[in-house]
């Protein structure tokens, strides 16, 4: 387009000198002549300062210092923050978030597109937004955008009272006799660690008998009857579900769970263990290795979401998603869980850190090179600016054309 564009300019100036040499040579063709004349000289006008004004958006003309040119480049830190300031009082104010999400449901969008990602969509579309995304995740600062990750994640787990927490999942556990396989794996454990110390069971027995249990060899036959007592309680315990122990163990749990609701020192001891857990200096670097890997794993699914769901286990996944989005679909009640769940969290986000997602849009525009923030822009919307310029020059010629002719006639 732009080899058009200029094309046609070189073309009216051409056709003006041509027209210009011929003027005068024929009087009977003065007239006519006269008017692509003055065509083709406003069309080079109008062309001419088209040229200009597209040209100056993204570099100096003819390399000349000329005030006011080059106007991407040189107001790109400017364009930046804007743009910034723009998505922080369009999209991610509470109120603006919380008024476009209303009346949206979520859920069920999200349920039809796991149940069916191909269903009323261009193939060319989706991979072309994906390729999108993953280019503005390649583009944000690894470091940083993980620092946030890891700030927000901590934040919101010190805001979590964990005790109550632990009371439910424990509650519910017991319930549905979900802590008996747990029950029953440390019992086998128990009994794996008893066997493979054997030997130094039979050693500690021996060292503690008096001299008549070792010298009459009841120690020994102590020593098997400790054993054999262990593994039998021990199988009784795993196979017996009325087995009294595990009665016991019950009453234990409920009471954990009693103590975890309403018992102050309970609470406070769950309290400062989660503390210790979250300034534990291993907890942020095991967060932050989650998202890396979370992160790579989210640019190669944008690059190539086939292979993403290729073989064994990305149709297990895909077929999970698809039983996901059935739910999503279907269940009226699930809809208004996620739904509010959504609102609420998308809410929250742009509240507590929205700011901190502008300044990182701002700072990351910043730091790109100018002269590639002017080609990418240029190249987004080169053809418009090209018709501009063509527009320009024929447009130009009109104009030209019209004066002429009030000029004829005056």
């Amino acid at each position: 387009m732009r080899l058009f564009a200029t094309g046609l300019l070189l073309t009216m100036a051409a056709l003006f000198l041509v027209l210009h040499r011929l003027h005068g040579l024929f009087p009977a063709w003065d007239t006519p002549l006269g008017y692509a004349i003055a065509f083709t000289e406003a069309a080079m006008v109008g062309g001419l300062a088209d040229w200009f004004a597209v040209t100056a958006l993204f570099r100096r003309p003819l390399g000349l210092p000329i005030p006011h040119t080059a106007i991407i480049p040189e107001n790109k830190d400017r364009i930046a923050d804007s743009m910034a300031r723009f998505l922080r009082e369009n999209f991610l104010t509470p109120q603006v978030v919380a008024r476009r999400l209303q009346g949206f449901n979520f859920a069920a969008s999200l349920g039809g597109f796991l149940g069916d990602p191909t269903r009323g969509e261009n193939p060319r579309i989706r991979a072309g937004a994906a390729n999108l995304l993953a280019d503005v995740l390649e583009s944000l600062d690894p470091e940083q955008m993980g620092g946030m990750v890891k700030t927000g994640l901590k934040a919101q787990l010190a805001r979590i009272d964990a005790a109550p927490l632990l009371a439910q999942m424990l509650e519910n556990a017991i319930a549905d006799q979900r802590h008996l396989p747990v029950l029953e794996a440390m019992l086998r454990k128990v009994g794996e660690v008893i066997e493979a110390n054997e030997p130094m069971i039979r050693e500690m027995i021996h060292a503690r008998a008096n001299t008549i249990m070792r010298w009459t060899g009841l120690d020994e036959r102590l020593a098997n009857g400790v054993l054999d007592g262990t593994y039998r309680l021990l199988a009784e315990i795993i196979v017996q579900p009325d087995h009294p122990l595990r009665g016991k163990v019950d009453e234990a749990l409920t009471a954990l769970v009693r103590d975890l609701r309403s018992d102050p020192e309970m609470q406070a001891r769950v309290a400062r263990i989660k503390a210790e857990l979250l300034a534990n200096p291993a907890l942020g670097a095991w967060i932050e290795a989650m998202w890396e890997r979370g992160r790579t794993a989210l640019l190669e699914a944008m690059r190539n979401p086939d292979a993403a769901l290729s073989g064994s286990l990305g149709a297990t996944l895909g077929q999970g998603l698809g039983q996901l989005g059935a739910a999503l679909g279907g269940d009226a009640r699930l809809q208004v869980m996620v739904n509010r769940f959504a609102r609420r969290t998308l809410v929250g986000v742009s509240a507590r850190y929205g700011s901190e997602i502008v300044r990182l849009v701002s700072e990351t525009v910043k730091r790109w090179d100018a002269h590639t923030v002017s080609a990418r822009i240029e190249g987004a919307v080169g053809r418009d600016l090209q018709f501009i310029r063509i527009n320009g020059t024929l447009v130009g010629g009109l104009f030209g054309l019209a004066i002429h002719t009030v000029e004829r006639f005056l």
